[in-house]
């Protein structure tokens, strides 16, 4: 899924030190967390979206719920963005990143993730009218993406780095306008926000095309490297919501 990843500039640390402050995760006089920031970016529904209350919500904000009210921890979800959520987590002014974020070996190398709460994949979308049915297909046709996501990463792949016929946005529902608007061919992204986009706008002209040669992702939440005490804390209350349940019902899709 979101599965973007771009190094963050620097500069956007100076702009984060107004936005987080004090709010990062705290701990009773036994050291026992009791309480967690997580950033996001708030344009990927049904993951993180913001309501008419300019408040945070979707499956990430309420799985994270979920699991602190199984483990006793109070939960708060801020709407940073794509790039900054990455570099507050390495920053440490906020907890961990709760983004849709697709866990890679490179992502890895940098930061550590839980256990797996949602499977992804990438599909097209393209007006109703093509025949483009497959993603070699797209090798020499513009195409939108949002920028750093694992969408992005297969068009590079497919048409090589600096491609100019890669047209990479801030966010999805952008992306995918510019083939309403006929900018661009095809857009790129995951299922369930693909899926949410095309159900919320029925009037677009747009259709949605699967490919068997995309793998299945797997989406966790992303803490500091190193953070094996959040990790635990946060690996332990998914567990709890698989077990029981809730973690299915939030999503509607049963991990394998």
């Amino acid at each position: 899924m979101k599965k973007k990843w771009l190094a963050v500039p620097v500069f956007a640390a100076a702009l984060l030190l107004g936005a987080c402050g004090d709010d990062e995760a705290k701990t009773d006089e036994n050291g026992k967390i009791t309480k967690i920031v997580a950033g996001t970016e708030a344009t990927y529904a049904p993951f993180e979206y913001m309501d008419d209350n300019g408040q945070v919500q979707g499956y990430d904000k309420e799985i994270l719920e979920a699991i602190g009210e199984e483990m006793g921890i109070e939960v708060e979800v801020q709407n940073l963005g794509w790039e900054p959520t990455f570099n507050a987590v390495t920053t440490g002014e906020i907890d961990l990143g709760a983004a849709a974020i697709t866990i890679t070996d490179d992502r890895k190398k940098n930061y550590d993730f839980t256990d797996p709460y949602y499977e992804a994949k990438l599909l097209m979308v393209v007006k109703e009218g093509s025949t483009i049915a497959s993603f070699d297909e797209l090798k020499d046709k513009k195409v939108s993406v949002q920028i750093s996501t694992t969408g992005h990463l297969a068009m590079q792949e497919l048409q090589g780095q600096t491609s100019s016929s890669i047209l990479a946005y801030e966010n999805l529902p952008i992306a995918i306008q510019e083939v309403v608007n006929g900018t661009t061919e095809a857009a790129l992204g995951d299922n369930a926000v693909v899926l949410e986009y095309i159900k919320n706008n029925p009037d677009k002209g747009l259709k949605v095309v699967e490919d068997d040669s995309f793998e299945v992702d797997e989406l966790g939440f992303m803490v500091k490297k190193g953070n094996t005490e959040l990790l635990d804390v946060l690996n332990e209350g998914l567990q709890k919501i698989k077990d029981n349940g809730k973690l299915a019902e939030i999503t509607g899709t049963e991990l394998e």
